[in-house]
C-alpha cells in the first residue's frame, strides 16, 4: 500500500556525501611535479553515499545495514542534522533525538546531576522537563549512588549508561540509534532493547544502525542495505538480510 504523505516523518531525498581526503606529499615529490609541469594531486574525494532516497514513516522502525565503510553511520548523522550531505536534502517533520554519539555532550569536570541538565537542554528539553523526569533518568541508569560525582570519575560503562538514559527520556517523536548494543554490559543492553521496544509500543518512529543482525531482524520492520554508498536493497527486512549474508 502506497504511504501518505501525511505519514512520512524523515525524507531523505537523492542524497550525496563526499569527503575530501587529503594526502600527504614529500617535499621532493612536489618539486618534481612542479619542474615537469604536473599538478600535484593533494585532495582526493570519496563518496561516502552515492544517490540514496527513502522516507521514514510514522511509527516504523528500519534498519541501515552493510557491511564496514557502506555509508551507514554517515546516512545517520545527516537524518540526525549533525551532518550536511554535500547534495540533495533531508525533510523532517517531528523532534528527533539521536543516539549516535552518546555523552557527545557531557563535560568531565560537572557531576552526573550537572550534566543530566546540560545534555537535556542540549536535547532540547525544558529544565522542568529535566527535573520532572529526573528521577526516571537516574533510576533507568543504575548510578544513584554517583549521581553527585564528578563523570570523569565514572568508569565507562557508567558514564554510557548515564549518557543514554537521558536520551531516552527526552521523549522525541524519532530515535535516529548507532550500534545500540555498545551501551555498558549484557543486563544494560537487554535493559536497553526493552526500551526500544517501549518506544516502538508508543508509536516512535526508528532508525537503527547495528552490526547484530538477529537483533535487526527482531526489532525492524524494514531493511536498507547499503553497499558502498549505494542503495542496494529497500524493503523487508529479512530480504535485505539476505541479500548482505549473499
Amino acid at each position: 500500500m502506497a504511504e501518505k504523505a501525511s505519514d512520512v516523518v524523515i525524507r531523505a531525498d537523492d542524497i550525496v556525501k563526499d569527503f575530501t581526503l587529503r594526502n600527504t606529499h614529500t617535499l621532493k615529490e612536489m618539486l618534481v611535479w612542479r619542474l615537469s609541469g604536473r599538478s600535484a594531486d593533494m585532495h582526493n574525494r570519496f563518496r561516502a553515499i552515492d544517490h540514496v532516497s527513502f522516507d521514514l514513516c510514522k511509527g516504523e522502525t528500519v534498519g541501515l545495514i552493510g557491511f564496514n565503510g557502506s555509508g551507514k553511520s554517515t546516512m545517520l548523522k545527516m537524518l540526525s542534522g549533525v551532518m550536511r550531505p554535500s547534495s540533495g536534502s533531508v525533510s523532517v517533520r517531528g523532534r528527533v533525538a539521536g543516539l549516535i554519539e552518546v555523552g557527545a555532550g557531557f563535560h568531565p569536570d560537572l557531576t552526573g546531576r550537572e550534566n543530566v541538565f546540560l545534555n537535556g537542554a542540549i536535547l532540547g528539553m525544558s529544565e522542568r522537563q529535566i527535573e520532572d523526569a529526573f528521577d526516571s533518568i537516574v533510576a533507568f541508569s543504575e548510578i544513584e549512588n554517583f549521581i553527585d560525582t564528578e563523570v570523569k570519575f565514572y568508569s565507562s560503562g557508567m558514564f554510557l549508561r548515564l549518557a543514554f538514559s537521558v536520551a531516552v527520556h527526552t521523549d522525541p517523536d524519532i530515535f535516529l540509534i548507532d550500534e545500540i548494543l555498545a551501551v555498558g554490559d549484557e543486563p544494560f543492553q537487554k535493559k536497553c532493547l526493552a526500551k526500544i521496544d517501549e518506544l516502538r509500543g508508543q508509536g516512535k518512529s526508528l532508525v537503527i544502525v547495528s552490526h547484530d543482525l538477529d537483533m535487526m531482524e527482531r526489532f525492524c520492520d524494514r531493511g536498507i542495505l547499503l553497499e558502498k554508498g549505494k542503495k542496494i536493497v529497500d524493503g523487508d527486512i529479512a530480504d535485505a538480510i539476505a541479500r548482505l549474508r549473499g
